[in-house]
């Protein structure tokens, strides 16, 4: 798969998550946000207005901190084709 196909294909999993009618659970929340700031090299900080979550957040993030971009793709859109599929 090309760099231009892993974009599409991303592109299309952050659009599909996001027009899938939630609650989500916790940890898969957490594993999204992490690959996907990974996967958009976005390195701000966690800006919650709970520190609680700032720390998960903060947590999910050290946890990618050595894969690639490409990597954080790739496992985003495992994560979102894995949930589509075995949702209830």
């Amino acid at each position: 798969m090309t760099s231009e196909e892993l974009d599409i294909d991303f592109k299309d999993a952050v659009k599909r998550i996001n027009n899938l009618p939630g609650p989500f659970p916790a940890d898969f929340l957490l594993r999204l946000y992490a690959y996907y700031k990974k996967a958009t090299n976005d390195y701000n900080r966690p800006n919650s207005g709970k520190p609680i979550i700032n720390a998960f957040k903060t947590n999910a993030l050290f946890q990618v901190q050595n894969i690639t971009q490409d990597e954080a793709k790739r496992i985003y859109i495992d994560l979102v084709n894995n949930y589509s599929l075995y949702r209830k």
